[in-house]
């Protein structure tokens, strides 16, 4: 088996609506089930209060098993449950502003970008990385073919690595890694997965080492 690292890796978000403890054995189950780049936390609908004892929960397990915790919300959390980095959903400024804050101390990374202008403009700033799509944003099988197209042009020309929301079926994470992006996120393909969280991220791994393209060095 490859080095993941010569291939498209797998980014995990959390779901919405999961009671605390049984997202926490649902999370830990999949970082067991093979290689998980990052792990982003949306704060959805909870308070701040609530989303910081979530992620102070989760932020270590994530790190433990040795993925990137980001925190998609209030950068204040971020800091105070000592996350990786922070995934800013908003607009240019925003990335900007969370750039200026936060850059190189966390990792920065996101965006909103729906066509190439915006993520040229993304790019000009630097981040980490750039999202194609919404974290909540897989309702179908396959991923958004507007979010492929992107990912396709981004990597045919940008160095900054790019993520692609996939679908809800696992085998869409496939279709994102022949765009050449350097990550694909799932969301509901893992978490709602009838065979467990495990089992699918080993499977989408197994997926990725058997026939995602490879990066040249």
């Amino acid at each position: 088996m490859s080095s993941p690292e010569d291939r498209c890796r797998l980014v995990l978000i959390l779901p919405e609506g999961m009671e605390a403890a049984a997202l926490k054995e649902s999370l830990s189950a999949a970082l067991k089930g093979g290689d998980v780049s990052s792990v982003i936390l949306p704060q959805y609908a909870l308070s701040d209060m609530d989303f910081q004892k979530l992620a102070a929960d989760l932020v270590p397990l994530v790190q433990d098993a040795g993925a990137a915790a980001l925190i998609a919300g209030d950068s204040r959390v971020a800091g105070r449950v000592k996350a990786d980095g922070l995934h800013i959903a908003g607009s240019v400024a925003d990335m900007a502003e969370a750039m200026e804050r936060h850059s190189p101390k966390l990792i920065v990374g996101g965006g909103s970008a729906q066509e190439r202008h915006t993520a040229l403009e993304l790019g000009e700033l630097r981040p980490d990385y750039v999202f194609f799509g919404k974290l909540d944003g897989d309702i179908k099988p396959e991923a958004h073919p507007k979010n492929l197209a992107l990912g396709e042009w981004w990597a045919s020309m940008i160095e900054i690595p790019c993520v692609v929301m996939g679908g809800t079926d696992l085998s869409s994470a496939l279709a994102a890694a022949e765009t050449g992006a350097e990550f694909v996120a799932l969301r509901q393909a893992i978490f709602s997965a009838p065979q467990g969280a495990a089992a699918a991220v080993t499977e989408v791994n197994a997926l990725l080492d058997e026939k995602a393209p490879r990066f040249a060095d």
